[in-house]
């Protein structure tokens, strides 16, 4: 079902429409500041097992997760005083943050060594999404089946199918990877450079 929603005035009912299917188990795609996802709760172990078998990923594989607000990541991270002053600075906005992760992230969502891939996307359905379900949601973008970064949610409608429940439609969003910066240890450093300005982590 593609269900369009205003990327600047998302209505409250759409967005409960689509968390609802978020609450139901469903997989949805939705759109963020670098690209549109695929999204799940993260919660909800059978459908983050249909995320794997979406992308075709080994259940190995770590996915980040959208957070709303700051507070929502101290609940699923560890973060320290100084890791706080940088989220504070950087989000939300095009980056994924490396921490440790904490007891309330489910052992599927933790890398090896036990750490979690957090954003809070500068886009305000994805916020409000977040927002009205209550938990975090799986982030892994949404592609073709060559593994290209799908910029066209109607697209995404066509290739996935009844895979998802809901593709949301706020318009085109030409794709950029997030910058990566893990801060384990308060040690920041650059995973990967991507959209958002990385410089000040790498001097």
């Amino acid at each position: 079902m593609l269900l369009e929603i205003d990327p600047q005035r998302p209505k409250l009912r759409k967005i409960r429409q689509a968390a609802q299917a978020l609450k139901d188990g469903e997989l949805i795609v939705y759109p963020t500041d670098t690209c549109y996802g695929i999204g799940c709760d993260i919660f909800n172990k059978k459908a983050l097992e249909k995320v794997y078998r979406l992308k075709n990923l080994p259940k190995t594989t770590p996915f980040s997760f959208v957070c709303y607000d700051l507070s929502d990541i101290s609940r699923y991270a560890r973060v320290s005083d100084q890791a706080y002053r940088i989220l504070k600075k950087f989000l939300p906005g095009p980056y994924t943050f490396v921490l440790e992760g904490s007891r309330n992230v489910p052992r599927m969502m933790l890398t090896k060594r036990k750490t979690v891939g957090i954003r809070i996307p500068d886009h305000p359905v994805c916020l409000a999404l977040a927002k009205e379900l209550g938990n975090p949601i799986v982030s892994t973008s949404a592609t073709d089946l060559k593994g290209n970064i799908l910029s066209d949610p109607r697209e995404a409608a066509k290739i996935y199918g009844k895979q998802v429940a809901i593709v949301i439609d706020s318009g085109i969003i030409m794709p950029e990877p997030s910058s990566v910066i893990s801060l384990i240890d308060d040690e920041p450093e650059v995973l990967r450079r991507g959209k958002g300005d990385v410089e000040i982590f790498e001097g």
